[in-house]
Order: structure tokens, then sequence, then C-alpha cells
């Protein structure tokens, strides 16, 4: 068996279409959507819809680390706009046409928290797989699959916006993780808690994590725990016991699916 496997894919379709090829499979771990483009702040819906000074001062502020006034910038923002969530969920629509459109191979798909998950159901089908929160048979493995970001213990998600970003209670997440069988592959989009893993180079911080992912790295020992998310990694790879830990790399970037193969 060879299954591909990408994460935070932003909006990259054209590339998404050869993701599969030569695979049996394809793995998506979230961040489908291109909502804010940090190389170009003209790109992505915030720099397309408010503008790239908009874009621009977001990037800044995220990196700065200031969640609060991250928060009431975006929310200020919106405010400008006519009808600002029928604006996001279009933007939003039109690139998941692209995207799931795009795809070739057999596919099993989880969102990140760049990802408007209810509107997924509509693309399920023969070719797709929504996977998250499921495990699932691909070849003589079982795949175990946990979709978007926690939150820090004690935090709310955030409410009233257009967009909002799909984060769960620490508590619902630790559960999801919790709720699953036995697994050979674990696949999430963000990693376990590991700090050379969750920390990013360029933010300079420790993006999101989960413990229970890597719980459940001690207790099922599977051969490998996917995820994505943390864009530029102080450690793209970390062996916990015998599983091995990859980041499979910021696809919007590179274009190069990570390839997992026995």
């Amino acid at each position: 068996m060879r299954v591909h496997v990408v994460s935070d894919v932003h909006g990259a379709s054209d590339t998404l279409a050869r993701a599969g090829d030569g695979a049996d499979a394809l793995v998506v771990l979230g961040d489908l959507v291109d909502y804010v483009d940090y190389r170009d702040p003209a790109g992505g819906i915030l720099g397309r819809v408010l503008g790239p000074e908009v874009s621009a001062e977001f990037a800044r502020l995220r990196t700065a680390g200031g969640r609060d006034a991250l928060i009431r910038f975006v929310r200020d923002a919106w405010a400008r706009v006519p009808d600002a969530p029928a604006v996001v969920e279009d933007a939003v629509q039109e690139q998941y046409d692209r995207l799931f459109g795009a795809l070739t191979a057999p596919t099993y798909a989880i969102p990140g928290n760049v990802d408007m998950p209810r509107l997924w159901p509509r693309y399920a089908g023969p070719g797709l797989t929504l996977a998250d929160g499921r495990v699932v048979e691909i070849g003589d493995l079982r795949f175990g699959f946990v979709g978007g970001a926690p939150l820090p213990p004690g935090v709310e998600p955030g409410t009233g916006g257009p967009w909002t970003p799909h984060l769960l209670r620490a508590t619902e997440f630790t559960a999801a993780v919790k709720a699953l069988d036995r697994v050979d592959v674990l696949c999430s989009h963000v990693p376990p808690a590991v700090p050379e893993l969750a920390f990013d180079v360029v933010t300079r911080r420790a993006e999101a994590s989960s413990v229970a992912l890597l719980d459940v790295v001690h207790r099922d020992r599977p051969r490998a725990a996917l995820f994505g998310h943390v864009h530029q990694p102080l450690a793209q790879r970390v062996r916990v016991g015998r599983t091995e830990c990859v980041n499979v790399g910021h696809f919007r970037s590179t274009g190069t699916p990570y390839v997992l193969r026995w």
C-alpha cells in the first residue's frame, strides 16, 4: 500500500489535484481554506475582501500573539462589510468547490482550524470519506482521525464573527481523541504535545498541540502519528517510543505529499 498525506493546503487546488498521483489513497489533514495569505496580503479571503492592509495587520497581530487584540481587530474590520457571514461563506464555498473537485484518489479528510466543516457533508461520496472522529481501515492498517484544534483549557470558542475558526474546547477535543479505538496510524491536524513539534520558528511560539494525542501514542504505540498545523516546526519529526511522529509539511508551500508505504 502507498498512502499520500497532506496538510495545510490553504487553497492550492492545482497542486492538490496531483497529490494523489501514484497513491492507493490520499489523506488530507485539514486547513483547506485560504483565509489569510501570509506571503501575499492581497490574497486569501481576508486580503481579497477586506484589502491587503487588513490582511497584513492580521498577520502582524497573530505573530505578536495578542489573541484578544486580534479578535477585536478582525471583528471591527468585518463589521464594515454588509452581510459579512454570507460573503465569507460564499468565498469558502467557492474554494471548497475547487478543492474537493480536485481530488483524484480515494480520499480520507478531516478539517483543520482553518476550515468550515459544516459545509463538508455535501462533498461526501464514494471517493471522499469524511473521517473526523473515526477509525478507518486503509489496506490492513487502522487509521484514527481527529480534526480541528483544541483551545487552551478553560477558553471558550469565539462567537459572533463572520468567520469562526474550527477550535474546540479542550475537553471536547480530548474526548474525541480518547474515543478512538486502537490505531495503527494516528492522524490529526495538530501535533501531539511534544515541544519540538509544536514550536514554530517563525512565529516563535508554541502552536496548538494535544496531550491526549500523545497519550494515544503511548497507549497504542502506532507506527506513525501524522499531523500538520505548524508551518515552520522546530522539528519535523520526533520518535516517541516506536512511533514516528511526523509533521507532513505545509503543503501550500511544498506541494509535496508525505508518503507512507507498507
